[in-house]
């Protein structure tokens, strides 16, 4: 059996790359002997899929084009599946190896330590790691999303996704059309940035926030994709990092400890409570809207107001 998808991954493979233009499902299904002995139109679609993704965890570049009828196609272009000569040396081979290692917890673990494996049999020096014995720290980038995966891989091959997404302020999930770009880490949470069709701008997406699952959808991106794509910069914002203002709040002792790694000072007030002074800027008031009761709002009076209402927005949902 083992032999028998190999041969036909490489069969699929052979196709993708030989062809000039988009070779339909239909087209493929009739180059190829083992999808001909499929027994059925569905069994051929999952085996097909399912190679399909196999040969793109291999690192085959494979391109989903939809043609004027409305049909989709695929390819694997010659030029984006062929890498220059590597040459590195030993800094950045011991680089390359940390950042394996940081994903060794994640979901792109097999990717990694494939591609480290393929670095070293094309001669990659062997780098001595100071992590490997000497260190009781090992970097890691936890992933418990289940978004991280699909989105990944939409953003590597350009294809728009749809997905549930409930905002700080709401207690239902709305359905997002977005062409995504990249995704990015921030003080332990994955962020998405990409191109929301509905509302016709760009957005950041957290992933703990989306429900349900990613679906893929065919065609292409109608939005450029822009060279820097300023993911932190965004949330940053969002979350107050670049605030000029100091909010006052009151923080039931024992909860929030994010709010209190933020915090510039702390003083506990001896009944339960402590009092907090923390940066003010936008976003701030659906960051503590998150925390529910353990957190009221002294000053300044529009950010108290802000919250109350994004409560009662809750509330009515």
């Amino acid at each position: 059996m083992a032999i028998a998808k190999a041969e036909r991954l490489m069969n699929l493979a052979l196709c993708l790359l030989g062809t000039r233009r988009p070779l339909s499902k239909r087209e493929l299904r009739g180059s190829i002997e083992a999808y001909l002995e499929a027994g059925s139109d569905d069994s051929f679609n999952r085996m097909f899929e399912r190679d399909k993704d196999d040969l793109r965890e291999l690192g085959l570049v494979i391109e989903t084009v939809e043609n004027l009828d409305g049909d989709t196609g695929y390819l694997a272009r010659r030029d984006s599946n062929r890498l220059p000569p590597i040459t590195l040396d030993a800094e950045e081979a011991a680089a390359l190896g940390l950042a394996a290692k940081v994903w060794q917890q994640a979901r792109l673990a097999g990717a990694a330590s494939g591609a480290l494996q393929k670095l070293r049999a094309a001669g990659m020096p062997e780098a001595e790691d100071a992590y490997e014995v000497h260190s009781a720290l090992e970097p890691r980038i936890p992933v418990h999303e289940a978004a991280f995966e699909p989105l990944m891989l939409a953003c590597r091959d350009r294809r728009p996704v749809t997905f549930d997404y409930r905002k700080a302020n709401s207690a239902r999930a709305e359905q997002r059309q977005v062409e995504p770009w990249t995704l990015e880490c921030w003080r332990g949470h994955w962020y998405l940035a990409g191109w929301d069709r509905e509302r016709g701008a760009e957005r950041v997406f957290r992933l703990s926030r989306i429900t349900g699952k990613v679906r893929s959808r065919a065609g292409s991106f109608g939005a450029e994709v822009p060279d820097v794509v300023t993911v932190r910069e965004t949330v940053e914002s969002w979350a107050g990092e670049t605030a000029t203002r100091t909010a006052r709040i009151r923080l039931r002792a024992g909860a929030g400890y994010p709010l209190r790694s933020r915090a510039t000072a702390v003083r506990e007030r001896g009944d339960g409570w402590d009092e907090l002074e923390i940066p003010y800027g936008h976003g701030l008031d659906a960051w503590l809207v998150e925390f529910g009761p353990d957190v009221v709002v002294e000053e300044p009076a529009d950010l108290r107001a802000d919250v109350v209402d994004r409560l009662r927005a809750v509330a009515k949902d």
